[in-house]
């Protein structure tokens, strides 16, 4: 394959132009109680472009580290100066069901010039992010994203550096500024809105210090709309620690590794690039590898690599029950282009697949567009649930569920690592299972936002 050079990533809409250094200035969650959705500009493409129109929280992109010991509370007040209706949603974190931030579900929508106080205590350690969950599609598309890292008890590993990496992708026109295009059925009926342009926290050219030998924890999280990136390491070695927020049993070597939206990687790499060299995270598209962000290598901060790192300590998830005598239900995904799907119910009454284009719909689960009435699980405090999910179209999915942490499970009976979004590529079965112990009404949905919003949700119910 050809050589990585982040002059190579360009190509297409910002192809001849070297990239911007530009860094947002950077906001410390703990002086800032309010987080504020709100218009804002970015030099998000190179430099000799204009800046562009985004929407984020405290006005930068991403929106503010909120770093919390674990067993803490998290209290932030969230003021709306959108032009339109919004809220926060806390990906990942097991909180009350009220402060979820799902419109029509735990809480009604923040109005423009409204607010609303979000108070809960964070009870697991790792990595987790916040996003608006009204217009998901549009508002993600636009900026609003910011992370949330809960500090283990013990300290956590030993590293020189504690590095988040928000990767995103954005939809750019000609003059640097966000595409419309929202509703755009071409998107919601195919893989969903792909952008153009990748940065890492709002930066075309992310890059940091390092010193060779040293060794850096590095949180990765795709925060875009659709896109599932395919990253490797250049001039690193290490492990995968933890995925979705939750420490794996023993850290796992690092090679090849895919996140699909929503999902995240916490992993520990040393450098092995040489004194003067380049380290670099690498994600390949369909035309090869581009560098999307950089470790300049300068000095030495040790004569050797350091041992392996112990696994992290675990998170209190309580253990499955016996999957024989667990809840099931099943979970059929259907729709979308080039599907086999020919109508779905919808608003009390079976429409073809015409009219719910015309409503904006083009998926359903189990044969539903939308929302039901009905849970798709009603299940007691403590329950252990099963679902097994049919990816029945020719698209992937991310299927994210809310309040909880599921393993996949095997087709020999083995349990999987902990998760709260799973990717399902097409025609793809798989079985989930979780302990039912986090009381409340809890969405279950494909975090391809143009999915969700085209019809592909449904909702859980502990009680």
């Amino acid at each position: 394959m050809k050589s990585i050079t982040r002059r190579s990533f360009g190509r297409g809409l910002f192809a001849a132009l070297a990239a911007s250094a530009l860094r947002p200035a950077a906001l410390h969650a703990q002086t800032h109680p309010a987080l504020i959705a709100r218009e804002g500009t970015l030099q998000l493409a190179p430099a000799n472009y204009p800046q562009t129109q985004v929407w984020g929280y405290n006005g930068a992109v991403p929106g503010p580290t909120i770093r919390l010991p674990q067993g803490s509370r998290m209290t932030r007040r969230f003021e709306n100066e959108l032009p339109q209706p919004s809220t926060i949603h806390w990906h990942g974190i097991r909180i009350d069901n009220a402060m979820d931030g799902v419109p029509g579900l735990t809480q009604d929508v923040v109005q423009p010039g409204e607010s609303f106080l979000y108070d809960f205590v964070v009870p697991d350690a790792g990595t987790y992010w916040y996003h608006p969950h009204n217009r998901s599609y549009e508002q993600m598309a636009r900026g609003l994203s910011g992370a949330l890292v809960v500090e283990e008890a013990d300290g956590g590993p030993e590293v020189d550096s504690d590095e988040v990496l928000l990767i995103d992708d954005w939809r750019l026109a000609e003059d640097a500024q966000i595409a419309g295009g929202f509703g755009n059925m071409h998107d919601w009926a195919h893989a969903g809105r792909v952008g153009n342009w990748i940065t890492v926290n709002g930066n075309g050219d992310w890059r940091t210090s390092v010193q060779r030998h040293s060794r850096h924890r590095l949180r990765l999280v795709n925060t875009a709309n659709a896109r599932i990136f395919s990253l490797e390491a250049q001039g690193l070695a290490g492990w995968i620690v933890a995925l979705d927020g939750m420490p794996l049993d023993a850290p796992q070597p690092l090679g090849r590794l895919t996140l699909a939206p929503a999902q995240r990687a916490d992993i520990i790499v040393d450098v092995t690039a040489g004194v003067g060299e380049e380290a670099l995270l690498v994600s390949f598209e369909r035309d090869g590898g581009y560098a999307i962000a950089s470790f300049d290598v300068s000095g030495v901060a040790r004569s050797e690599r350091l041992g392996a790192p112990l696994p992290l300590a675990p998170n209190p998830v309580p253990q499955l029950g016996r999957l024989e005598t667990a809840r099931t239900a099943e979970l059929l995904m259907e729709g979308g282009a080039m599907g086999r799907m020919s109508g779905a119910m919808m608003g009390g009454q079976r429409m073809g697949m015409r009219e719910m284009s015309g409503a904006g719909k083009v998926w359903a689960f189990n044969g539903m567009a939308d929302m039901p009435d009905a849970p798709l699980v009603a299940a007691d405090r403590g329950e252990t649930v099963q679902i097994d999910i049919i990816n029945d179209t020719v698209w992937p999915h991310a299927m994210h569920l809310h309040g909880h942490h599921f393993r996949q499970i095997a087709s020999d009976g083995t349990a999987g690592p902990l998760r709260d979004t799973l990717l399902m590529d097409r025609g793809e079965t798989a079985q989930i299972a979780f302990v039912a112990d986090n009381p409340g009404d809890w969405l279950l949905h494909c975090h391809m936002l143009e999915h969700s919003a085209g019809g592909m949700m449904t909702w859980l119910r502990v009680v």
